[in-house]
């Protein structure tokens, strides 16, 4: 039985929290958390949960570890945060460094940030400024593909899916920009070149008018969790530089090696003019991200009128996120993360595909450490995040999409306790 501060706290958070993506007239029931340790959530109550969403996705090396915890408090004994203007800092320099030397080759700029939202902010006004710096100020629109997701600030949203993403209700009052049909080439099928047809169509036709095409390599998250094939990036590239359009990739969702690979670029050996990182930067301890460009946009913008890019925010670069950015990439170069990964795939894909031939269950899909259960109709967000609280897991569908992304430390006995509760729940809907 939950205890009186329990209930007071609860009862205040139900009052008057606004929770995402939440009504405060109707809102969904709250679990109080007390703490979190590899990957398990320790409720208020006594519960003890399995996190299979990895705090979205973010959470890569497991809660409270102690090496990134170490970093934490070794950098805060120095300085927690120090302005980015006129001052710069060895946590902020090694974790530049260490951007470039995993990232694709090219990308040897680094902007950092407060957020993923706010890397993708940067990456499209850093593709309007080289354009006005190339004397090209028409090229000032996106194109971006049906079932994005990129963010939910203004310029984010404008680039997210027109119809069915999150955002539609500010139509009227963001930028207007241009969308291509999501690919329809399955990441694991033969490539159907046809598939490119319609981003080929809309780049032809509105190439004098773009700055960017902006996309998720290879996994289109939030917007559905659809998983296409690495050739489709490869003719969007070409595709882009035959038309003279910068190509941004959204890593956000993908990148440190969700997907198997550490960026999921590199399934198609490609490399963007500017990408976008965030959520496991920091293996899910803090918010930061970052933007990462050429050399050539870099210095076209330095170059220019303005002379310098026209972004600044208050947190960036703050020591202490960027001291555990280093220990959360150093633990990604000292362990077996691919096979981690490759473990976690197999075990999803031995576990879940069966389900393909449940009536309610319109598709599976499996790729790296992500697993996607597909429904024919929406799920109850109520009823079936109770149902997967009450067999001891910590999920959070939406729409009609029940989906795992563990940590990569997750052990195959703790995946057999996720993947059961959901092979339970959705044999009952």
């Amino acid at each position: 039985m939950p205890n009186q501060l329990t209930t007071a706290l609860l009862e205040f958070d139900k009052a008057h929290i606004w929770h995402p993506y939440s009504s405060m007239s109707n809102p969904m029931p709250m679990q109080l958390v007390e703490s979190a340790a590899g990957v398990y959530i320790h409720l208020s109550d006594g519960k003890k949960l399995i996190d299979g969403m990895a705090s979205w996705w973010s959470v890569i090396h497991g809660y409270n570890h102690p090496a990134l915890n170490k970093a934490m408090l070794e950098q805060s004994q120095k300085m927690a945060h120090v302005m980015f203007g006129g001052l710069t800092h060895e946590p902020a320099i090694k974790l530049c460094q260490n951007l470039v030397e995993i990232s694709p080759d090219g990308l040897d700029k680094v902007f950092l940030s407060d957020s993923g939202s706010v890397a993708v902010e940067v990456a499209m006004k850093m593709a309007i400024q080289y354009w006005q710096a190339k004397q090209q100020p028409n090229k000032h629109q996106f194109l971006s593909l049906k079932n994005g997701y990129h963010g939910d600030t203004f310029g984010a949203m404008s680039v997210c899916d027109p119809v069915t993403g999150m955002h539609h209700l500010f139509a009227h009052s963001m930028m207007k920009n241009h969308f291509s049909e999501s690919p329809t080439c399955k990441f694991h099928d033969d490539f159907d070149v046809s598939s490119i047809h319609d981003l080929e169509m809309k780049l032809k036709t509105h190439h004098t008018q773009l700055a960017a095409l902006i996309l998720e390599p290879i996994v289109q998250g939030a917007g559905g969790m659809k998983f296409y094939h690495p050739e489709y990036l490869v003719a969007a590239k070409q595709l882009c530089e035959q038309y003279n359009v910068l190509f941004i990739a959204d890593e956000i969702a993908t990148g440190f090696g969700r997907t198997g690979e550490m960026f999921a670029c590199q399934h198609a050996d490609i490399s963007p003019d500017i990408l976008c990182v965030g959520k496991s930067l920091t293996g899910g301890y803090m918010s930061l991200a970052a933007t990462l460009t050429t050399d050539h946009i870099a210095t076209t913008i330095s170059n220019s009128e303005a002379s310098c890019f026209m972004h600044g925010p208050t947190f960036m670069g703050n020591p202490l996120a960027c001291a555990i950015a280093n220990e959360s990439i150093e633990l990604l170069k000292a362990t077996d993360w691919q096979a981690n990964v490759k473990r976690i795939e197999a075990f999803l894909t031995q576990a879940l595909l069966g389900l393909i031939d449940c009536e309610s269950v319109a598709d599976v899909r499996v790729l790296g450490a992500i697993g996607v259960i597909e429904m024919r109709d929406a799920v109850d967000m109520a009823s079936i995040t109770s149902a997967f609280i009450e067999r001891g897991v910590w999920l959070r569908p939406f729409g009609k999409l029940i989906y795992i992304m563990p940590a990569f430390c997750m052990s195959d006995i703790e995946l057999g306790v996720l993947c059961g509760a959901m092979v339970e729940v959705v044999g009952l809907a």
